[in-house]
């Protein structure tokens, strides 16, 4: 079946995973809060590493603006363990092993085996209110600052 088109003011996909902690998360947890969803193809690859690190060092002010970060690839929990500490990640990684998560949103990319680099910013409500694509691992943590303040 073809993956309803995603976009502003629709509601995200929700969906059900293990984090980087070996919790398992859903994300109508954070109903209340807005979320930046992105999803990146790899663990501590060079453009992954960058993106991951801009947001990293722009966290606190994300959570300033009300927003929590999560990062969705097919790497499994234990990659993304390995990635959060050797770059002390403050936010969690979502392991989507099968691309379920990437497939609902209409970024996985089959014939490699993983997710394109998109991000969503997830409202309060749940609802999609902006896609970023595509992103610039450099530029990105700016981009989304300046969305979250408009």
């Amino acid at each position: 079946q073809a993956v309803p088109r995603l976009e502003p003011g629709r509601p995200a996909p929700d969906f059900e995973a293990p984090i980087t902690s070996g919790q398992t998360i859903r994300l109508s947890d954070y109903r209340g809060r807005r979320v930046i969803l992105y999803f990146y193809p790899k663990d501590d690859t060079p453009g992954c590493t960058v993106e991951a690190c801009g947001l990293r060092d722009h966290y606190d002010r994300i959570r300033e603006l009300g927003a929590e970060v999560l990062g969705v690839s097919v790497d499994d929990a234990e990659s993304h363990r390995r990635f959060t500490g050797k770059f002390n990640l403050p936010f969690a990684l979502v392991a989507d092993v099968d691309g379920k998560i990437a497939e609902a949103y209409g970024v996985y990319r089959a014939d490699r085996k993983t997710a394109r680099r998109v991000t969503f910013l997830i409202d309060e409500k749940g609802n999609i209110q902006h896609i970023f694509d595509p992103v610039k691992p450099d530029a990105h943590p700016r981009e989304v600052l300046d969305a979250l303040r408009a």
